[in-house]
């Protein structure tokens, strides 16, 4: 996803890169920002490198985490100044992505992205033999190792990719039979830890891991349920988004969101409690969008209304300033406590006879 200024405050998405750390397990003991027309060949510029240089020095720090994605010669230049590991928001979310990937499809997702990501870095760890120079007599082991580290990784990456071509092609034949049972499909969409996952146990029973922190769910995952009619629909809870991912990692997760694709309805998932409700909803559409789907039938289902403290008078929420909400159709509920689940599945339901889709042979067969 590209960075979108304006979007967010420093503050915001610092305190965003603290918790992704904290769930990789970090424990964060210092922070440095700075705000910057242009980015140097270190990222930061001189000033604030050697403040950051003496804060992980007295703080004992052994590894240095930045918010926007470095490139591969700003981070082994930052390595070589501060004499610390140093990654970035990308190589962070991939550690946590590692960590909740739970299926082989899932593994194989995460561990794809890793190796792209890695690839183009691998000069790095072969830099202290780059100042021999060209020529006879230089073509040293260094060399050949990064040389056959590089082939390693191009073939490992070409055979997750055709391990996920096959999967791709599992899930296409599902989809195609699942299409030709005339069963409608609704996916769960929003942003990370917005509880898409408690939502989808509390209608399926399915007991998909549901934890308070980014990213507890990768694997798309798929069950039966009955609408209010009796007629079955397939729903699916998939990764959640997050600002700044990276086109890399959208790239690697293409078989688990090709499940919106084919999906009749979306269900954005938002958690109104969350200060930053409005934008991360405009982060959940501006992804969808650049994924081809912002012409995906939707209803936006605001959660965690139990946990909401509302004005004196007010009875309902204000949706006011949340993406999608003058456009789709929206329904409250707490996931948590089972509020409104019967009304949204009543929506679901009236929404997907009105798409005029595969829910009305349903109807018809299961009033028949």
């Amino acid at each position: 996803m590209r960075d979108r200024p304006g979007l967010w405050d420093l503050s915001d998405t610092v305190a965003e890169l603290a918790y992704l750390a904290r769930t990789a397990g970090a424990e964060i003991v210092g922070q440095v920002a700075q705000r910057a027309e242009r980015f140097t060949s270190t990222y930061l510029g001189k000033g604030k490198l050697q403040e950051l240089q003496d804060l992980a020095a007295g703080q004992h720090a052994d590894v240095v985490i930045f918010d926007d994605e470095l490139t591969p010669a700003q981070q082994r230049n930052l390595e070589r100044a501060l004499q610390l590991k140093v990654i970035d928001r990308t190589a962070l979310i991939l550690d946590v992505f590692g960590r909740h990937a739970r299926t082989h499809e899932g593994k194989l997702q995460v561990e794809l992205a890793q190796h792209q990501y890695l690839l183009p870095r691998l000069v790095g760890q072969w830099s202290h033999l780059e100042r021999l120079g060209a020529g006879i007599g230089t073509r040293g082991p260094g060399e050949s190792q990064l040389e056959t580290d590089r082939r390693l990784i191009r073939q490992r990456i070409r055979k997750i990719e055709q391990e996920l071509e096959k999967v791709r092609q599992r899930r296409s034949l599902y989809r195609g039979q699942r299409k030709k049972a005339g069963v409608p499909q609704a996916t769960l969409v929003g942003y990370t830890n917005v509880g898409k996952s408690t939502l989808f146990n509390a209608l399926t029973s399915a007991g998909v891991v549901a934890q308070d922190q980014l990213f507890s769910t990768l694997d798309a995952v798929t069950r039966r349920i009955r609408l209010p009619s009796g007629g079955p629909l397939l729903l699916s809870d998939t990764v959640g988004f997050i600002q700044k991912l990276s086109p890399t990692v959208v790239a690697a997760f293409r078989a688990t969101l090709e499940e919106l694709a084919d999906s009749d309805l979306l269900l954005h998932v938002v958690d109104i409690t969350h200060p930053k409700a409005p934008e991360q909803a405009e982060v959940v559409e501006t992804t969808l969008r650049e994924l081809d789907l912002g012409d995906k039938p939707r209803l936006l289902v605001v959660n965690k209304i139990d946990l909401l403290e509302l004005p004196n008078g007010a009875s309902t929420p204000s949706l006011a300033g949340l993406a999608g909400s003058n456009e789709y159709p929206s329904v409250l509920v707490s996931a948590a406590k089972g509020w409104n689940l019967d009304l949204l599945l009543r929506q679901i339901e009236a929404l997907l006879v009105k798409l005029d889709g595969p829910m009305m042979v349903v109807k018809t067969t299961a009033r028949g």
